[in-house]
């Protein structure tokens, strides 16, 4: 199972990133490459716990039982899965390249994970593992959603 957690598929992740042009388009979705970039960013940040955001409702309710379909297998993200509000961006502000080079560090930054008690705003307390899995899963939807 692939995950972020792993040298070899983060390396794989970042060669992607660094893939990517500022002129790159979506295959589906709404966002541009600098929207995409920075929701990436957020989430990272949110996943290396940098910035803690409350549990949703829904969450609470559902998270538990949807987790499992997320981190099944090998198998990507659904296109146009929903995201979570505060992990939308609405203007596509910054340098491109900076913002490439930020969220590389960010990737990177999971050698060193040490946020132990992450939990997620809707799946709720991940072990290490589940979100080894699930951070991987979500950089690769991404890759894959501006792929060339």
């Amino acid at each position: 199972m692939s995950s972020i957690f792993n040298k070899s598929d983060r390396d794989n992740l970042i060669i992607r990133i660094k893939s990517l042009n500022k002129n790159d388009t979506a295959q589906w979705g709404k966002m541009n490459i600098n929207q995409m970039i920075l929701h990436c960013i957020k989430w990272d940040e949110m996943s290396l716990g940098k910035v803690k955001y409350k549990r949703t409702f829904l969450g609470k309710l559902f998270g538990k039982f949807a987790l499992p379909d997320f981190i099944q297998a090998e198998i990507p993200f659904k296109k146009n899965v929903p995201t979570l509000a505060f992990l939308k961006i609405k203007q596509s502000t910054g340098d491109f390249l900076t913002l490439q080079s930020i969220w590389i560090k960010l990737v990177e930054e999971y050698n060193n994970f040490d946020n132990d008690n992450f939990t997620h705003p809707f799946f709720g307390k991940l072990i290490k593992e589940q979100l080894g899995i699930l951070a991987y899963k979500h950089t690769d939807h991404h890759l894959r959603q501006f792929a060339k």
